[in-house]
């Protein structure tokens, strides 16, 4: 029993110094979609001698070099987003849960390789499920949905550390909470169905589950992470419903199409049996023009002739 809390106390250890800094990394928190810089934590003057190297125990390559001798690796699928900074900072624009994992800032000084700088980029993400779709969105402000819908927020960190999300949580300090727009915890309200679970990606997943309301409308709900209580990174979604008006102006096009079409109807029925009509007084205006012109000329100069 004493040899297994040694352990124990040994591995508390570890992950308290890999925390603080003392090992070599710096964990850095971002939320899905935001912009975030990695520091080299270096003093040369330039960056000419920089890597960047990027890996993830869960990626199904090895390590990827991302920035080589201070240019951009091409080949990378995120190079477009990627830049360095003139301190040799990596920035990463528009983060997605993909991004998460291990950086190593390596450099090169007279040709020797100095210490790594590490760094582990945890990433907070929001998707977004009605009962009025069939499908799940990602992360998003804003979605127009509908009262009387369950709405489920399921708030993801995805997070690389070789340690188990239980010791993230029981001995680090890290926590997810969904909170309203006054920053109280939503699990002190009935109304919101709050639960925790995890899986081979994602640390932790705190979903979010309830009914909305008339009065939910631009509603604001945050899940927020905290790491010792003091706050590192959210994400806010907010409820937006459809416009009523738009509704009713949608509405209003499609009757006035539908009157427009019946309007079209009557002239065409009121053409097509009036044209039998007009042909007929077009042949009797036919014929009596024919009849005067058959009349002989002398016939009509008749009466003159006899005076």
């Amino acid at each position: 029993m004493a040899d297994k809390c040694d352990l124990c106390l040994l591995g508390l250890i570890i992950l308290s110094s890999l925390l603080t800094g003392t090992s070599g990394y710096d964990h850095v928190f971002i939320s899905f979609g935001e912009n975030v810089s990695l520091s080299c934590n270096n003093a040369l003057s330039d960056c000419n001698s920089t890597t960047w190297i990027y890996s993830n125990s869960f990626s199904d390559s090895a390590e990827v070099d991302l920035i080589t001798g201070g240019i951009k690796n091409k080949d990378s699928e995120r190079h477009e987003r990627l830049s360095l900074e003139s301190d040799c900072s990596l920035n990463i624009k528009n983060v997605t849960e993909e991004d998460y994992g291990l950086y190593t800032c390596r450099q090169y000084v007279n040709g020797k390789q100095g210490p790594d700088a590490d760094v582990s980029l945890h990433v907070l993400h929001v998707s977004v499920s009605s009962s009025s779709s069939s499908s799940s969105s990602s992360s998003s402000s804003q979605t127009e949905i509908s009262p009387g819908h369950s709405v489920t927020l399921s708030c993801q960190l995805y997070t690389d550390t070789g340690f188990s999300c239980d010791y993230w949580v029981r001995y680090v300090g890290v926590e997810l909470l969904w909170v309203n727009q006054a920053g109280v915890d939503l699990k002190t309200d009935s109304r919101y169905q709050i639960l925790s679970s995890s899986d081979q990606y994602r640390c932790i997943i705190l979903t979010l589950t309830t009914t909305l309301l008339n009065e939910d409308d631009n509603r604001e709900w945050r899940c927020q992470l905290t790491h010792r209580d003091q706050l590192e990174t959210s994400v806010r979604y907010t409820v937006k419903y459809s416009d009523p008006a738009d509704t009713a102006s949608e509405t209003e096009v499609c009757v006035s199409a539908g009157s427009l079409y019946r309007v079209i109807v009557i002239i065409v029925e009121m053409a097509v049996f009036s044209a039998p009509t007009v042909i007929l007084l077009q042949i009797i205006c036919a014929r009596r023009a024919g009849r005067k012109d058959s009349k002989h000329p002398e016939e009509i100069e008749m009466p003159t002739i006899l005076e």
